[in-house]
């Protein structure tokens, strides 16, 4: 057998294995999503529209469905919906490296799914989440996917799931989520209810370039870090006493740069959180209470 004639074996093998568990999300495709157990349905957070869902299956099949549980920085939702008669899809336990093969499957409007072949050509990239969050550590491949392939399904030639296609990257290239073992954690928590909300500061912050050139302007030295925009009322940050002109260069014991450095500082360390901040010349070092504590 050619190797053609491999690859034309292997797409129709993917598609008859996994096509009945692809579904199409939003009663005019705003996305996909793929079965992943009994009554659940994984997909892409930004595919969502409220707390209810229009699921349309494979063999044409539309019903409703209803959000279990959403994680909006990491794009992540999981849907409860009557699966009866369609097969949730297998999760790969070998993951994928630069150059493995792999099959993207995805809804399509007409109904029914398109599969399409690639191969991995990067690993560890990152892409801006919904909530405009870095996500780190996704696959980029080159399956070619159409419009409404976002939360979409990519496979192993064993038709395992690797990944949920979530993020296109200039022509010919795309980000999935790799479906490692805490990222199945994270999707067993959504379908238990636990909507996941990471943690926050409350406030507005401006480009380090801004506030360099900001502080530059007033006669004040340039500081690498953020400026603080705005402060959320009643939020961790106004509750600290942080205040719009802050300028914020350390967080958790590590330093912040940008925007990133921050959401990671809070995302390890949480609350309470060390603050240091330039206030004018002086630097401040302050503790932001979780909301929580700070009622």
């Amino acid at each position: 057998m050619s190797v053609l004639e491999e690859l034309q074996t292997s797409v129709a093998a993917v598609a008859t294995a996994v096509g009945p568990s692809v579904v199409g999300i939003g009663s005019r495709l705003r996305g996909s999503g793929v079965v992943v157990a009994d009554g659940r349905v994984l997909t892409n957070a930004h595919n969502l529209r409220g707390g209810e869902v229009t699921v349309r299956f494979a063999d044409g099949r539309t019903t409703r469905g209803t959000v279990s549980g959403v994680d909006w920085d990491g794009d992540l939702a999981v849907v409860e919906v009557d699966t009866t008669g369609v097969p949730a899809v297998a999760w790969s336990s070998r993951g994928v490296t630069i150059g493995s093969a792999v099959f993207a499957a995805a809804a399509t409007s007409a109904g029914g799914t398109r599969v399409a072949f690639g191969f991995v050509s990067s690993v560890a990239r990152a892409f801006r989440g919904p909530g405009g969050r870095r996500i780190s550590g996704s696959v980029e491949h080159t399956a070619p996917l159409a419009p409404g392939s976002s939360g979409s399904a990519l496979l192993d030639a064993e038709g395992a799931l690797v990944g949920l296609n979530t993020n296109r990257v200039g022509e010919g290239f795309y980000l999935a989520l790799p479906a490692d073992a805490a990222f199945r954690e994270r999707v067993d928590a959504l379908g238990r209810g636990e909507t996941r909300e990471r943690p926050r500061l409350g406030i507005a912050v401006a480009p380090a370039h801004v506030a360099r050139r900001l502080r530059r302007s007033v006669g004040l030295p340039e500081r690498d870090g953020v400026l603080v925009r705005s402060v959320e009322p009643g939020s961790p940050a106004e509750g600290a006493g942080i205040r719009e002109g802050d300028l914020v260069i350390a967080a958790g014991g590590r330093p912040v740069a940008d925007v990133d450095d921050l959401h990671e500082a809070l995302g390890e360390a949480g609350f309470p959180l060390e603050v240091t901040l330039v206030r004018g010349a002086d630097e401040v070092v302050i503790t932001v209470a979780s909301p929580a504590e700070g009622e």
